[in-house]
């Protein structure tokens, strides 16, 4: 099942390099992208039934990602909210975390780790649409503090 993803990222080359990477090995259908905190928090929140996945840088053309993610706070159990920044250090990672967001990426060296995050949320969202007929739902994986603990 494809994961229905929304962007947040003022830098069109980054978006639309994602964009394509994404729906290429990521099992993702990009449904709209913003380039600032008030249009991407106002179609996020606005749109429930419309999006999965939710990939939002830090700084933005106006506003920053942080007003996005906490707009989002409300969000059903199975959308998943990620910061994708090149600003990913554990006091980040750690405020994101108050905020609910669930997993923090890199930009410039955890594309794979977001590939894999999007395939799995693929598979955990194929899992609940057929929970019906007793599939269970994979584990829930930590994104938020790297696997060796390291800042990066």
């Amino acid at each position: 099942m494809k994961v229905r993803t929304y962007l947040v990222d003022d830098n069109p080359i980054i978006r639309g390099n994602l964009i394509s990477t994404l729906e290429e090995l990521g099992s993702v259908e990009t449904v709209g992208v913003a380039n600032n905190q008030e249009e991407g928090a106002a179609w996020l929140t606005q749109n429930g039934r419309h999006w999965d996945l939710a990939i939002v840088d830090l700084f933005l053309k106006s506003g920053s990602g942080l007003g996005v993610m906490n707009a989002c706070r409300g969000r059903s159990t199975l959308q998943k909210m990620v910061l994708f920044s090149d600003y990913a250090t554990r006091e980040m990672r750690c405020r994101c975390a108050e905020l609910g967001v669930d997993a923090v990426f890199d930009n410039s060296t955890e594309i794979d780790e977001l590939v894999a995050y999007c395939v799995c949320q693929s598979q955990i969202l194929t899992s609940a649409a057929h929970r019906a007929t007793g599939h269970e739902v994979p584990p829930k994986i930590s994104f938020l503090i790297p696997p060796n603990g390291e800042e990066k």
